[in-house]
């Protein structure tokens, strides 16, 4: 079994622009109603615009905010890489690369452009949980 994950964005054209720069993923869909972002083959993240008639569960009724009570989570190869550009991109970044002894990983967080919280950790010290790092 793996996860698909779809986020409710606003502008899912400038979205996809923003994680494709910050992750170097590749859109392979197109389109100001939805996008598919890949790393290599494998599907990372959709977009899809707010909007939408299709997906009702995606917007809550009672809240038009995306991104409340979610935390994405993006596992890379290299951490300090990835927060560089985070910085060259001027990206809402909540703190700076660090060691998380509990998660013995390296990671930092920030927020996308529709107020997502994002975590981006990688290989922390020797001993540490790496998991499967594809992303650059």
């Amino acid at each position: 079994m793996r996860s698909e994950i779809m986020i409710v964005v606003r502008d899912v054209e400038k979205s996809s622009l923003w994680y494709q720069e910050l992750l170097n993923l590749r859109g392979a869909h197109g389109g100001s109603d939805f996008e598919m972002l890949l790393d290599e083959d494998s599907l990372i993240l959709m977009l899809h615009r707010a909007e939408t008639d299709e997906h009702p569960a995606l917007v809550s009724p009672t809240t038009n905010t995306p991104g409340v009570g979610v935390l994405l989570i993006f596992r890379v190869k290299d951490v300090d890489k990835v927060f560089e550009t985070a910085r060259t991109m001027h990206a809402d970044v909540v703190d700076e690369p660090h060691e998380n002894p509990q998660a013995r990983q390296r990671e930092f967080s920030l927020k996308d452009p529709d107020g997502y919280a994002l975590t981006i950790c990688g290989p922390g010290p020797v001993g540490s949980y790496v998991g499967d790092a594809n992303t650059s």
